[in-house]
């Protein structure tokens, strides 16, 4: 490659620096496809001379077998202004690429903030699809030729290379191809022609026997792995299918003689009762605060009966908003959807449904509670405490599994006793004490 052909998308030489910062912004894509086709080397060269932002959004948009290769001839300096910019999970799908030596030295010069998160993309638990991966696949851009392609299969591919993966600039998995497709179908034609389009994708903290399911249902030589965006993390190839199908067959032999740590359907009974009652015993002593809290307006129900009957109303609202919320972050924090730098994001989200849904909730409540008891004190009280108790049931449902999560617990084995108790106590609290407060509107 010429000088020339290099200095097309060089920033700083002369007047032409503002023309291709402003092309690198808006059109980083487009620069890319470019640069697919440079050496390592002089793809440095123009990443050195952008600023960190911009260089940032190329990486992420060349081919990742590319992009590894550039990362690992950058100077310290630029991968720590690079990196920042850059998607946690895409840097820890890059970095995968690399030898675990220079994966440490890397990950050791840039702030420990942003290498922390990027660590979390990079180690699976043992049993996940992602601890078995392979994340040096081979894959091309979607907006090539298939005469660009033979050519960097040529070039780049493994000889034993059967599937080619196809992404986006975004590295989102649109198709694959087998190679001697390439063979079959006009040279000037995009990869378009050739790809199949619906492919089996398994997320990487799926377990194993769910990637032993999914081939047994679909009979590829490999199945791509990807994240909750559809960016293509890695392959599962069918040798390491068959070893996984071995050892579950392995593992469930074990199950049958409770020889796991963790409870199983077949677990022993005693084994089984030593795991779960003392979460029982725990949910009675919950159950025992949130009477106590009954027990405080004992006076106020007494006085005015109807309140013991619509009790259960505003804490059933609120426990099942609370249980809505628990499901969706305690799936978000499992599969990663949730970086700590987005806890306090995903906290007002929360907060912010369950109000519109109290408000929605409530109306309908005050129309049934107006119609059945004919009080208007009676209906504003129960509006207000449904919206109360279920924003805060909101709330609790996210902050729990993330506190839990933050102490290095297990956010699915424990939120939803704390949850009950939470949704209770407040529901119950809310109710009667503005009853309580308000007590002069009941008696009217």
């Amino acid at each position: 490659m010429s000088e020339r052909a290099v200095g097309t998308l060089m920033p700083g030489r002369g007047g032409t620096h503002l023309l291709t910062e402003a092309f690198f912004l808006k059109h980083h894509e487009e620069a890319a496809r470019i640069l697919d086709a440079y050496p390592a080397a002089d793809i440095l060269r123009v990443l050195q001379g952008t600023s960190a932002k911009n260089a940032a959004n190329l990486l992420s948009s060349i081919t990742p077998p590319i992009a590894a290769e550039a990362i690992t001839l950058m100077p310290t300096d630029l991968l720590k202004q690079i990196i920042p910019h850059m998607s946690p999970s895409l840097a820890g799908a890059l970095f995968k690429r690399l030898d675990d030596d220079l994966q440490r030295a890397i990950l050791f010069r840039v702030p420990e903030r942003y290498a922390q998160e990027i660590r979390s993309y990079m180690t699976y638990p043992a049993e996940s699809v992602g601890s078995m991966m392979d994340p040096k696949f081979f894959v091309l851009q979607e907006d090539i030729t298939i005469r660009e392609a033979m050519l960097h299969v040529r070039s780049r591919a493994q000889k034993d290379i059967h599937d080619v993966y196809v992404v986006d600039r975004s590295q989102k998995l649109v198709g694959k191809f087998s190679v001697r497709d390439l063979l079959l179908v006009d040279p000037e034609e995009k990869l378009q022609a050739v790809m199949i389009r619906d492919l089996p994708t398994i997320h990487p903290l799926e377990s194993r026997e769910e990637i032993v399911e999914l081939f047994g249902e679909r009979h590829f030589f490999t199945i791509p792995v990807v994240d909750l965006d559809d960016r293509l993390l890695g392959v599962i190839r069918n040798e390491d299918i068959i070893k996984a199908s071995q050892e579950d067959a392995t593992a469930d032999l074990q199950t049958m003689v409770g020889a796991n740590k963790d409870e199983r359907a077949l677990s022993p009974v005693w084994f089984s009762v030593r795991k779960r009652l003392p979460w029982l015993q725990l949910n009675l002593v919950t159950a025992f605060f949130a009477a106590f809290v009954v027990g405080m307006f004992e006076g106020t129900i007494a006085k005015f009966t109807a309140l013991a009957v619509l009790l259960p109303v505003v804490a059933g609202q609120s426990g099942n908003t609370g249980a809505q919320s628990l499901a969706v972050v305690i799936r978000g924090l499992a599969l990663r959807d949730i970086r700590p730098s987005q806890w306090l994001r995903v906290s007002g989200k929360e907060v912010y449904v369950a109000f519109l849904n109290g408000l929605a909730v409530s109306a309908t409540a005050c129309l049934a509670v107006a119609l059945w008891s004919r009080s208007l004190g009676l209906t504003v009280i129960i509006g207000l405490s449904m919206v109360i108790s279920m924003v805060i049931a909101g709330l609790s449902g996210a902050i729990i599994p993330i506190a839990l999560k933050a102490m290095k617990q297990d956010p699915a084995q424990s939120s939803s006793i704390v949850l009950t108790t939470v949704t209770d106590v407040v529901g119950f609290f809310s109710f009667l004490g503005l009853a309580t407060l308000l007590s002069g509107l009941l008696e009217t």
